[in-house]
């Protein structure tokens, strides 16, 4: 009996996993964005690229795709995973800190974008109504992950317009629930009876979030609060893909799109004391499904298009990013940004973005938009994601005429909300010593963030609004993500002799210039401590045996202010030997 893989499309998974494994370092070395490489090579080794000489050239079938069903399935876990991490990015404190820009800015843009988009479909195309509705919203959407990893290499995120930006990214991201719903709404109706079939389909779709949405609050965080204390990597992953995994198939059993499951997970999360843990777990996967996803977005883009319709391509690329640049930097100066960076922003915003693909291919599934003009479509989208980085160049030539006059006249505005919004103080360790710290900083008004290993500790004080997150901060991925390199210092109060030390190691390595405050256990303790780099070190014996012999003296009849002169002497002297010891 001849032998069968029971494990399918291995070859499409083994080639992948090469092409990952080459293109990720390869794009990192060259600072080309990784979206758009992915999505380069999906095109170019799809069922529409070279795969098409497959039957001339059968050694092409071992290094091509061509047929995108060998991949759909990881495809769809990518997404998965894609809107997970946008959800652990849309925490309600977020939204709120960005309200006037998100809920404003960013429901105008995408309406107006919408509206004006939709009309010229119906212009030029002379569409029925449904399918402009779509294709309006669909392409009034941007590239959240194009944009961001842009962002990110110019450093403009922490920016006024990084900002902004941003707030309109979010919003987008939010938008594609609704959307999704209302395509199957239309679906399921025509005529003058598909507006209020629509109303009544977004109305129950909203119950069912709202249902599933306070059912997991109830369930995930109780759940990651009792098996986080066990501190095991592999529980946690497994606690990760469950909630993942777990709302998504209520979502669909809602009759709902399982990426909304995923991102309602996401959102989930985004609200416990287990945000930034979760994050790290998920981070060395997010590259490889996130590239897999671009992979197979780039296998969608037919570019027989290009030769076919060349004309019709160019004008649909000008005129969407047209289209949106104006709509977003009109609205982006009614916000007070000045004219060139309201450019900037209009350009950098002006392609489509990565949820047309799954949008486009749901409306083509339910029959609302032919398979020709959603060809066209997402080609003219991936070419519009292609020619980003040269819009990004030229708004960000634009937008630096602005740059001295925005400094000059906001200054000092810039730097209190930079401070208010980075400048915390980290505090590794959250037992006694990191509380009392943390209540002494609080009555000053100064802004803290603590890290702490004790799942059912952080839950308790995190549930009272104290800043308190679960993650061992001895890790600097952890660190980097509060802007640790910012920070007016780190304080190390945990007990662990072996941890404290490896703790000071590694920030010291990452983070060579940031003040560094350690508890030590003893004189012994402290010295290799501070050899390691840390810039002050106080040890808990030498402190508590100062405070004791203070009462004595006074007890017997000393000052007490040469008592404090005393001890002040005695600590001054430790501090010295310490620092004489640390020298040699």
């Amino acid at each position: 009996m001849q032998e069968q893989h029971a494990f399918p499309f291995l070859r499409e998974i083994l080639l992948f996993l090469i092409l990952a494994g080459i293109l990720i370092p390869t794009l990192q070395r060259l600072r080309i964005n990784q979206v758009l490489g992915f999505l380069a090579v999906g095109t170019l080794l799809g069922p529409f690229g070279v795969a098409l000489s497959a039957g001339q050239f059968p050694w092409l079938g071992w290094i091509t795709f061509p047929s995108g069903e060998g991949v759909s399935m990881l495809a769809e876990i990518g997404v998965l995973f894609l809107m997970f991490m946008i959800g652990l990015e849309l925490s309600a404190a977020r939204l709120w800190a960005l309200r006037r820009w998100v809920f404003g800015a960013g429901s105008l843009q995408v309406l107006a974008s919408a509206a004006l988009i939709g009309a010229a479909v119906v212009l030029m195309l002379d569409a029925p109504f449904a399918t402009a509705v779509i294709l309006g919203l669909v392409l009034a959407l941007s590239s959240t992950a194009v944009v961001m990893q842009l962002m990110s290499e110019q450093h403009s995120t922490g920016t006024r317009l990084g900002q902004a930006v941003f707030a309109v990214l979010m919003l987008q991201d939010l938008a594609v629930v609704p959307i999704l719903i209302l395509i199957g709404a239309l679906a399921r109706g025509s005529g003058d009876g598909a507006v209020m079939l629509a109303v009544v389909t977004v109305a129950k779709a909203g119950g069912a979030i709202a249902l599933i949405y306070l059912v997991g609050g109830r369930v995930i965080h109780p759940l990651f609060k009792a098996f986080a204390r066990h501190r095991q990597p592999d529980v946690f992953m497994a606690l990760i893909l469950l909630s993942t995994f777990g709302i998504a198939a209520l979502s669909a059993a809602a009759g709902l799109s399982m990426a909304l499951g995923a991102l309602i997970a996401g959102l989930l999360l985004a609200e416990t004391e287990f945000k930034h843990e979760v994050e790290l777990m998920i981070e060395p996967f997010k590259g490889l499904l996130m590239g897999l996803f671009f992979m197979t977005v780039g296998m969608q883009m037919d570019t027989r298009q290009v030769v076919e319709a060349p004309l019709w391509l160019a004008g649909a690329v000008l005129g969407l990013v047209a289209i949106k640049a104006l709509v977003i930097a009109v609205i982006f100066r009614i916000g007070r940004l000045p004219w060139p960076k309201a450019i900037e922003g209009g350009l950098l915003l002006g392609q489509g973005g990565e949820f047309a693909f799954i949008v486009i291919g749901f409306a083509v599934s339910a029959k609302l938009l032919g398979p020709g003009l959603a060809a066209r479509a997402m080609l003219a989208v991936g070419l519009s994601m292609f020619v980003t980085p040269l819009l990004a160049r030229l708004g960000r030539a634009i937008g630096e005429r602005a740059q001295r006059s925005e400094q000059a006249q906001a200054a000092s505005a810039d730097e209190e909300a930079l401070g208010s919004a980075r400048g915390r103080i980290i505090i590794a360790g959250f037992g006694r010593v990191g509380q009392q710290l943390a209540r002494l900083l609080a009555a000053q008004r100064i802004d803290y963030i603590a890290f702490e290993n004790d799942a059912k500790l952080v839950s308790k004080l995190h549930a009272q609004g104290v800043p308190v997150y679960f993650g061992n901060a001895a890790r600097c991925e952890l660190l980097r993500r509060v802007h640790a390199e910012e920070a007016p210092a780190i304080v190390l109060t945990m007990d662990h002799p072996a941890s404290a030390l490896q703790a000071v190691q590694g920030i010291r390595r990452d983070f060579p210039h940031v003040p560094l405050f350690v508890r030590s256990r003893d004189e012994k303790h402290a010295r290799i401590l501070k050899q390691a780099g840390a810039t002050v070190v106080v040890p808990e014996t030498l402190e508590a045996s100062l405070q004791l012999s203070a009462f004595v003296l006074e007890a017997m009849g000393l000052d007490e202010r040469v008592v404090d002169g005393i001890v002040d002497r005695e600590r001054d002297l430790f501090v010295a030997q310490l620092l004489g010891k640390a020298d040699r």
